[in-house]
Order: C-alpha cells, then structure tokens, then sequence
C-alpha cells in the first residue's frame, strides 16, 4: 500500500528504511523523499515509525551515526586513516 503518494513510497519501503536505521519521518524523507511535497503522508510515517521504537536511538543518542549508509561511511574513514599510518 502506497504511504506516498507524491513519490510512490510503500510501506514496505518505509519499514526497510527503518530497519536500515532511519527513525524520524526526517530521515525517512532523506532516503526516498516520502513526505516532501504536499506532506499528507507525515503522519502516516511517523505512525510506522512508532514512538520511541528505534533499534538505534541508543547511537542516535550518544551522537554516533545510526543510518547504515552513515556507518558504512565511518567505517569506510577509520580503514583509510589506519592504512595511512
């Protein structure tokens, strides 16, 4: 089922993005931009989301990236400054 319409976002997209680390309608919109347009579907977002249900708000909280692409990246830095050294 369509969650956006404006940019044919499923709910089944949504709830991968999630799972990929995604825990705001924010970072949602970032992955697929569900809920940039005319922003009907924010709310929806937000209620697949659910409160507070994030498997990786403890990162979020300790202020280290929680989105999979972010980790990646972080990795992808530490590997290239310890061959450097």
């Amino acid at each position: 089922m369509y969650v956006c319409s404006c940019f044919a976002v499923t709910e089944k997209q949504v709830k991968e993005h999630a799972e990929a680390g995604a825990c705001t309608p924010r970072q949602i919109a970032s992955a697929c931009k569900a809920g940039t347009d005319c922003g009907s579907c924010v709310r929806r977002i937000q209620a697949i989301l659910g409160r507070g249900n994030c498997p990786r708000r403890e990162l979020l909280d300790q202020g280290m990236p929680a989105l999979t692409a972010e980790v990646a990246a972080v990795e992808d830095l530490a590997e290239g400054l310890s061959e450097a050294a």
